[in-house]
Order: C-alpha cells, then sequence, then structure tokens
C-alpha cells in the first residue's frame, strides 16, 4: 500500500528568456491553495493526498500544468475555483474533472527511412 492515495505535483518552474512557463501563469498561488484546500477538507496526511512542488514537467508551453498520481491525470488550472474544482472531484470523489484535463501528448512518430 502507498504512503499516500494521491500525490498532486504543480509545475513551479520558471523558463528563461521570455518561453512559456507555469510559475509566470500563478502557479506559486495555486499551489498554495490547493495546500490550503486539501487541508481544509481533511485530505492532507498519510494515507490520503499530498501536495507537492515540482521542477519543470516539461508541459508548460500547456500550463499553468499540475499532475494527481497514482493515476497520471495532467491538469491545467486559471484560478482557485479550478483547483478548489480538482480537490473536490477527483482527491475527494475520484472523479477526473474533464475540462481541466491537458491534452495527452502527441504520440512519438519513427522517421521514414
Amino acid at each position: 500500500m502507498s504512503y499516500y492515495a494521491h500525490h498532486i505535483f504543480f509545475c513551479l518552474n520558471q523558463r528563461e528568456g521570455g518561453r512559456p512557463c507555469c510559475a509566470a501563469r500563478g502557479a506559486e498561488a495555486a499551489f498554495d491553495h490547493c495546500k490550503q484546500a486539501v487541508k481544509a477538507a481533511g485530505l492532507s496526511g498519510p494515507g490520503q493526498v499530498r501536495v507537492n512542488r515540482a521542477g519543470c514537467l516539461d508541459r508548460c508551453e500547456e500550463g499553468p500544468a499540475c499532475v494527481v498520481y497514482p493515476e497520471g491525470v495532467w491538469y491545467t488550472y486559471v484560478d482557485q475555483h479550478d483547483i478548489d474544482e480538482i480537490v473536490e472531484r477527483h482527491l475527494k470523489a475520484g472523479e477526473v474533472v474533464e475540462r481541466l484535463l491537458l491534452p495527452d501528448a502527441p504520440p512519438l512518430t519513427t522517421p521514414a527511412p
């Protein structure tokens, strides 16, 4: 059995040179809000939910981004209401929040010979 039922990782990466990054799109505030929302919902601690910081999750162009494990569900968000919905529906009720899903990465292609 896993120590936590869910981990949610927030990309807090800051990129240089004007490249898109999650840090410039409010990721730190979303991370802080998620930690507070998880705690307020009584979901924090062993056997429940852990909210984690992450470096670059390599989806900054699609972000801001966070990912919930063990399911491997990738989300984006705009504001605190989106974070609250992820906490209530996914972390608490086990339901994927379809409207906030990041699109799957394109399949790898092999160059033609």
